[in-house]
């Protein structure tokens, strides 16, 4: 089956950047020259995906107004002289076909995915998180889909870590495949670096099958009752191989 769909999670509070992202999504944060999230919707372009599905909250207006058609600020640049700048709204606006679903309550990574369902339908598809700017030559979800095709499981991104960062990072265990490929055996949320199964740490990049969604359903809340993607993934290994992807 050939990936098509890209499901970017922006639902997020942002915490970690308060009091900035009180008002302003963290996802449209600016690094150099463009928000955060505009990496992360031109890498999905870039690997030729073809619809993109943000999962926003409903006070993120600005992240979906950030890819909107604006025709009097072109009109107006236009007037000034600054057709460059112009065409590249429009270019932004055109770049790819976006569609936004409400995460009403945030209850988790794996709640937010789970709302996406209807429009993804019964087909694999890539998940990005926004907070993960990952530069690469072959980007990197371009580089999990190819293991998808080869292998036609579920693909997660990992780097390796020192072993004082672990205990941040969801950690497989990895059977080694082929070069910078695993199969996941298991997979450990935030352990300590002794109890660490490698040093093999999942990143913002999955691509999923759609067997991932009733896995999900079946997902039991943990802390603060959230619905986590590492547990909806650790039931998905018990009916299908997953694979992970060290890009």
């Amino acid at each position: 089956m050939h990936v098509r769909k890209a499901v970017i999670l922006a639902a997020g509070y942002g915490t970690r950047f308060l009091p900035a992202t009180k008002a302003i999504p963290k996802e449209m944060l600016p690094l150099v020259d463009r928000p955060a999230i505009q990496y992360v919707v031109e890498e999905a372009v870039r690997a030729g995906l073809e619809q993109i599905i943000m999962v926003t909250a409903g006070v993120k207006r600005a992240v979906e107004d950030h890819f909107d058609r604006e025709p009097e600020l072109e009109r107006w640049l236009e007037q000034k002289g600054s057709g460059q700048q112009a065409e590249e709204m429009r270019r932004l606006a055109e770049m790819a076909e976006i569609v936004c679903v409400r995460q009403k309550e945030r209850l988790g990574i794996g709640h937010a995915v789970r709302i996406a369902r209807s429009l993804v339908g019964d087909e694999p598809f890539a998940l990005f998180f926004p907070d993960d700017i990952i530069e690469s030559e072959v980007p990197a979800i371009k580089q999990l889909m190819d293991v998808f095709y080869r292998h036609g499981g579920s693909v997660l991104a990992v780097q390796r870590l020192p072993r004082e960062e672990l205990p941040h990072y969801g950690i497989i265990e990895p059977k080694p495949l082929e070069e910078r490929v695993y199969q996941v055996l298991g997979i450990v949320e935030k352990p300590s670096a002794a109890e660490a199964p490698s040093d093999l740490a999942a990143v913002g990049r999955y691509v999923l099958t759609p067997a991932i969604f009733p896995a999900l359903e079946r997902t039991q809340p943990g802390a603060g009752g959230e619905i986590q993607l590492t547990d909806g993934i650790a039931l998905l290994m018990g009916e299908e191989p997953v694979f992970a992807c060290r890009y």
